[in-house]
């Protein structure tokens, strides 16, 4: 069957597009059509779109259609080609399954694929639950948690965000089973209960753009999507019941510590330096009497090195962490000062900012 479609569309915006929607395409499959992106004629724009069969991305850009069509191209190679080009009008046309392009001085000429066998791009069939986040709200709950996820496939549950509500209110929690991230949200309507992959959650984040003020997501019992501007994003959820992760978070600390989110973060890093050969731990200890912390750390062939700092705390004792997971706690709380307690050598740790009771992180100590 032959494929025609002819049309302009300029350099800086297809450019942008194919940079955001190329990431989604799977070139490592055996399935070719999963590493190509699907360029089709939609009314007066053109429609850009990928398809891993887990996660798809489409964008319509403007474009001066002059024949209606169709093709699948490698995206590799037409995100790298179409961004070496000058800014300005580019001609594209398909005859069968070959694309043309014109810039100025360049002409090229990219083998595709047919487009009639590029996988269909889901949609949500019966909504279950809508959304809507600014764009500065959803980076930050995101944030917050998507980065506890776990890479561990074995344990699918674990690699995703858990959207879900409690009393009246959204909240996200992920865990690695090393650490938990708990953000609450805002008062939802309607029940909610899903496990959002992080590279859906990623790939949002990823997205965003200084011109989009809004995200929506819409729901339905297997998919989530987002609307960022004029990109949408279709995801598959993760299929599975999350852990009881509530359980886990301590509802008091024998000892509580408060101190500023800056100090903290330089005495850790400073530990963290002699923590390299002991997989980055480092041992906390609190003094009452001194209104004191310590972080101790240990490079047998190096040396090894104490920080100290300056708190109000109740209580005392001493507790092994892993210092990367403190830095990557302390990245991602708001605010100037930090309340971090513990009850114990082997009990959980909670960190939370001062002044906002919406977010809590939980760090497991290391045996020692």
């Amino acid at each position: 069957m032959k494929n025609f479609m002819e049309l302009i569309v300029k350099q800086e915006h297809l450019s942008k597009a194919l940079n955001i929607i190329g990431k989604v395409a799977n070139t490592k499959t055996s399935i070719s059509l999963l590493g190509t992106i699907l360029l089709r004629t939609n009314g007066n724009q053109l429609l850009i779109a990928a398809n891993n069969l887990e996660l798809a991305v489409s964008q319509n850009i403007s474009a001066k259609i002059k024949l209606t069509g169709s093709i699948a191209i490698p995206s590799k190679l037409i995100t790298e080609f179409i961004a070496s080009l000058p800014k300005g009008d580019v001609l594209l046309k398909v005859e069968n399954n070959h694309l043309y392009i014109e810039s100025g001085n360049y002409k090229s000429k990219i083998n595709g694929e047919s487009a009639e066998e590029f996988p269909d791009l889901p949609t949500i069939e019966e909504e279950t639950n809508r959304i809507s986040f600014s764009t500065d709200e959803f980076k930050n709950i995101v944030s917050q948690t998507v980065f506890t996820c776990s890479n561990d496939t074995a344990r699918p549950v674990l690699t995703g965000v858990y959207w879900h509500d409690y009393e009246e209110y959204l909240y996200l929690a992920s865990t690695d089973g090393y650490r938990l991230s708990e953000r609450k949200v805002k008062k939802i309507e309607k029940p909610l209960s899903a496990i959002i992959p992080s590279s859906a959650l990623q790939e949002v984040l990823r997205s965003v753009s200084e011109s989009v003020d809004e995200i929506e997501t819409i729901f339905d019992d297997h998919k989530v999507e987002f609307k960022v501007g004029d990109i949408i994003i279709v995801s598959r959820l993760i299929d599975g019941k999350f852990v009881d992760y509530r359980r886990l978070i301590p509802s008091s600390t024998e000892t509580v510590v408060e101190i500023k989110k800056n100090d903290f973060m330089r005495i850790v890093k400073i530990a963290s330096l002699f923590a390299r050969d002991s997989g980055g731990s480092v041992t906390i200890e609190v003094n009452e009497d001194e209104s004191k912390i310590s972080i101790h750390s240990i490079a047998s062939e190096f040396g090894e090195n104490t920080s100290e700092a300056s708190v109000t705390v109740t209580g005392g004792g001493k507790i092994t962490l892993n210092s990367r997971y403190i830095t990557e706690c302390l990245n991602n709380i708001n605010g100037d000062d930090i309340i971090f307690g513990f009850s114990g050598r082997l009990a959980p740790t909670v960190f939370k900012p001062l002044k906002d009771k919406n977010y809590i992180h939980i760090i497991m100590p290391l045996k020692s």
